[in-house]
């Protein structure tokens, strides 16, 4: 049915269609310094705006506002119908601490008082 509009009658509805999903999405990848909002989501890849980056791979950082989610690495990145699709290799969880290589004690102290 899109097929018979005018082309700027479709461009203007892709350029909506990409606004309103910016505004609603709160996924964010970061490639060093620069930030560019997240399409689409799912399990092995993500979608974003071509008119904005046109290649990417390597390492990135996923954030939902200010929160890490994912540290990912994109193998793949091909430009569909105006979306950047990145399929990621791995993406691994960010953890707000080190993870320990021993079992912690339910009863354990936090912290010791020094002796004075």
């Amino acid at each position: 049915m899109t097929d018979m509009l005018p082309k700027e009658v479709r461009a203007g509805l892709e350029e909506a269609r990409k606004r309103d999903l910016k505004r609603r999405s709160r996924l964010r990848v970061m490639v060093g310094d620069e930030i560019y909002p997240i399409l689409k989501f799912w399990e092995t890849g993500f979608a974003l705006d071509a008119d904005q980056v046109q290649h990417l791979r390597g390492l990135v950082d996923i954030y939902d506002g200010t929160r890490h989610l994912y540290t990912s690495l994109i193998i793949a990145s091909d430009v569909e119908e105006g979306d950047l699709i990145c399929t990621m290799k791995r993406s691994t969880i960010a953890h707000d601490s080190v993870p320990l290589d021993y079992v912690r004690e339910s009863d354990a102290p936090v912290g010791y008082l020094p002796r004075n």
